[in-house]
């Protein structure tokens, strides 16, 4: 089985002092893994192997992608760590113990999905409310965490706009800002950006960076974009599809928060390359390999 198992990399780099940039922040190695999967495989009723066994750790502070093939198991995978579906086998944790016990301070997480899902008939100050009035927050405190939540994203302005008075990428930051309100302490990403243009694509990145920077996140990242992957990351889990696995671990070491320099740098055109030959590698893998 053709399941990547070496120890997972330190993720974190050596500042960089021309830049203006630091370390990022390196993971408690006593401390146990924020998410801990271990052989933990996937096979839907009808039958698909949607995944292989998998083994992998998030330890705290890393930016972690998941990055493959259309078909490869990325989605499914997040959803195994955010506790929307169940392994067919194996098992994960999160900070030491069941699922359960996550939503406790320390210990909540929050899902950002490929597609804004707001409420159109509510303003964006509601929809960015919305888990707080679900978890019985008084409102006086809701409305303060909203208004910090949107003056995070930059939409501080906006509280009392629909949602369809929005460009697609505010949109996203509504829906991101509704994740944040919670005050997660790992944020689940599921191609937040897959459907935007470049430019803004661009943008919400180096945002998202500064936000995982200053708010000491940690993230789990989807994406089929190499370029984008590379920008965000400490790690890059690559994956092969047909049934979906782990290929390799790449680690990012450049330090954090990353501008848009970094992007016309050697060092980046050096992991766009050898990330283009492992998905190339990817893609060209399937069942009998395992």
């Amino acid at each position: 089985m053709s399941v990547d198992r070496t120890p997972d990399p330190t993720p974190g780099a050596t500042a960089d002092a021309g830049r203006g940039a630091t370390a990022a922040p390196m993971p408690v190695r006593d401390a146990p893994p924020v998410v801990a999967i271990a052989g933990a495989s996937k096979t839907w009723s009808g039958g698909t192997r949607a995944l292989a066994p998998v083994d992998l750790a998030i330890r705290a502070g890393e930016f972690v992608t998941l990055l493959g093939p259309s078909g490869c198991g990325k989605s499914t995978l997040l959803n195994l760590v955010a506790g929307l579906a169940a392994p067919t086998t194996g098992t994960l944790s999160w900070w030491g113990g069941a699922f359960d016990a996550t939503g406790s301070p320390g210990r909540r997480l929050a899902f950002v999905f490929q597609a804004p899902t707001l409420m159109p008939w509510a303003r964006v100050d509601a929809n960015v409310r919305l888990p707080l009035d679900l978890a019985g927050v008084p409102r006086a405190r809701a409305d303060a965490e909203v208004g910090a939540a949107l003056a995070r994203v930059r939409l501080g302005d906006f509280a009392r706009h629909f949602p369809r008075e929005l460009s697609g990428g505010m949109q996203m930051r509504v829906s991101i800002a509704r994740a944040l309100v919670t005050e997660p302490n790992l944020l689940l990403m599921d191609e937040p950006f897959g459907a935007l243009d470049e430019i803004t694509r661009n943008k919400l990145d180096a945002d998202l960076i500064q936000l995982w920077w200053k708010k000491k996140l940690t993230v789990v990242f989807v994406t089929h974009s190499i370029y984008e992957a590379i920008f965000l990351s400490t790690r890059i889990v690559v994956m092969a599809a047909r049934p979906g696995r782990v290929l390799k671990n790449v680690v990012i070491d450049e330090p954090h928060p990353r501008t848009e320099g970094f992007r016309v740098t050697q060092k980046f055109a050096a992991y766009a390359k050898e990330l283009t030959e492992l998905l190339a590698e990817a893609s060209a893998k399937g069942a009998t390999d395992l």
